[in-house]
């Protein structure tokens, strides 16, 4: 089989383009061997040409080896053929003028040793980036190097007067949760002990991530980690500029060496971020961000001290969200307009939008199950207060539209029960109280480095805005029983607050796990544990 438009492919060929395809004779096939500016290169020139994808590659990237790329799968393109397809992008894509072709090709990209609110910063894209960020769950953070914990030094923090309260601050919740951890994992051992039916393996995997989980609240947010990120040109390029745009030096010096190794990948696709358009973007971005923090200083209300009771608020949804939803079930397959579709569900009883909705959403089998875009009608808007623990795990999610206020003291904390319970609740609390000491003391006169001293056991304030069926996707999801407490405890909030005001709408979400647990990563272990055996048997 050929390409539709194209002769077929001699033997030769075949021989000559099979190292940059994986079949050389199926209408589908995958590129591979190939830089990631030639993958974007090829697929742009596809959209402008009657030719299939292995004719143009042929001709205009290998034909007499024009484009200079090694015979083998395993050796790179060397510096002459990189040049070479950087010249065909400058003249074939750039002159598109469009920016979606730098969403053809990308690059992987390792973050390390940075610090907690860097990798915030990082993950903060809704689309076009993918992060993986090391785990406070499963990796001790109590390691030093040189003789030092591994947590950021702000240079302006460092040269302050301050530098001395801060590292004091710093050394003792490192020092606090790595002589913790030891007795809260006995603790949690003598309180779950292992039963017959759960392997060593997965009982002492389970109980320290358990221990690292109720003590990862005494890490500060200079705390060092490591974030991979795979993203496409597009998205980098834009990650570029606002971390240009960032109050934080460690995130504009962060993105300037994220744009030099990215040179290095994908250099024509992300060239804008640091040119005049770039500057003045990030500038931009800079300045609107500046705007806000002015008038909000001249217009918003003082702050007031958060209770327990009104930590989760539901403050915006529809009224006539069940309207929409329906209308939006029905209007793919009706034929009319938007508005006689609205207008025929209006006129429908209880029992009959109860019944369509039931039917929409279906036998659902399983939390993969989701709704269909008709959910995405409705829009809820909550007001969060938790641990900046369980904003760290809940802000990943990039389907919805959030805004965080800055890190800091004055919501107070959050001590598990099971420390209280441990007799380590003492330590615990003089270590966070040390570390607001000095935050209050830093934010006089450098309030956005001070943020770096804050613990992930204090609470921060933020918005969640997302709709029906993304809220199906995260309560489902960060309810289930092995996710870490706090953040559980913000998915069930949720559930209950839009089972209230819209009990149809919430009725098919069948998997929220309202009940708690004592260890609760014991379940995915022994589900390691069975797929460890059946490997075995394998």
């Amino acid at each position: 089989m050929s390409d539709v438009w194209d002769a077929p492919l001699t033997d030769a060929e075949q021989a000559r383009i099979l190292p940059y395809v994986t079949n050389c004779d199926r209408p589908v096939f995958g590129l591979r061997a190939l830089p990631e500016v030639v993958k974007g290169a090829l697929f742009s020139r596809y959209s402008r040409s009657e030719q299939g994808l292995r004719r143009i590659l042929l001709d205009e990237f290998l034909k007499g080896d024009g484009a200079g790329f090694t015979s083998t799968l395993t050796a790179p393109a060397d510096d002459a053929a990189r040049r070479r397809a950087e010249a065909f992008y400058e003249r074939v894509l750039i002159g598109y003028g469009d920016d979606s072709v730098a969403e053809l090709g990308g690059a992987h990209l390792a973050c390390e040793s940075i610090s907690n609110i860097a990798a915030k910063a990082l993950e903060s894209s809704r689309i076009g980036i993918a992060p993986l960020e090391k785990s406070t769950r499963y990796v001790s953070f109590a390691q030093r190097i040189a003789g030092r914990y591994r947590y950021h030094r702000d240079a302006d923090v460092m040269a302050s007067q301050h530098a001395a309260r801060y590292e004091a601050a710093c050394d003792t919740l490192f020092t606090t949760y790595a002589q913790l951890i030891e007795p809260v994992s006995q603790w949690v051992r003598r309180r779950t002990p292992r039963d017959d039916a759960t392997s060593e393996r997965a009982y002492l995997s389970a109980t320290r991530a358990r221990a690292l989980d109720l003590l990862r609240g005494l890490l500060p947010m200079a705390t060092l980690t490591n974030v991979g990120l795979y993203g496409n040109g597009r998205a980098f390029e834009y990650l570029l500029t606002k971390a240009a745009a960032s109050p934080f030096a460690e995130v504009r010096a962060l993105g300037s060496a994220m744009h030099a190794e990215l040179d290095q990948l994908i250099p024509s696709f992300v060239k804008r971020a640091a040119s005049q358009r770039g500057v003045a973007h990030a500038a931009y971005l800079a300045a609107t961000r500046a705007a806000g923090a002015v008038a909000a200083r001249q217009i918003a209300p003082v702050p007031t001290a958060t209770t327990d009771t009104d930590l989760v608020q539901l403050v915006q949804w529809d009224d006539d969200a069940e309207e929409r939803v329906l209308a939006a079930i029905l209007y793919p397959h009706a034929g009319a307009s938007y508005t006689a579709v609205l207008a025929a569900v209006r006129a429908l009883d209880a029992a009959t939008r109860a019944a369509v909705i039931r039917e929409y959403v279906g036998p659902r089998e399983s939390r993969f199950h989701k709704p269909g875009r008709a959910f995405e009608a409705a829009y809820y808007l909550f007001d969060i207060v938790a641990d900046i623990g369980a904003y760290r795990d809940l802000q990943r999610h990039r389907m919805l539209t959030q805004q965080q206020q800055v890190y800091g003291v004055s919501h107070g904390y959050v001590v598990p029960d099971d420390l209280i319970e441990a007799g380590v609740a003492e330590p615990y609390r003089a270590a966070l109280e040390g570390a607001a000491v000095a935050y209050e003391a830093i934010a006089a006169d450098l309030p956005m480095a001070a943020q770096y001293v804050v613990p992930l056991a204090f609470r921060v304030r933020w918005s969640f805005g997302l709709n029906l069926r993304e809220a199906y996707h995260l309560i489902e999801l960060r309810s289930g029983r092995q996710g870490h407490p706090g953040y559980r405890q913000v998915a069930q909030a949720m559930y209950r607050q839009i089972a209230a005001v819209h009990p149809t709408l919430a009725s098919g979400m069948h998997f929220v796990d309202l009940a708690q647990y004592e260890l609760e990563r014991l379940a995915a272990e022994q589900r390691i544990d069975a797929r460890l055996r059946q490997r075995q048997a394998d």
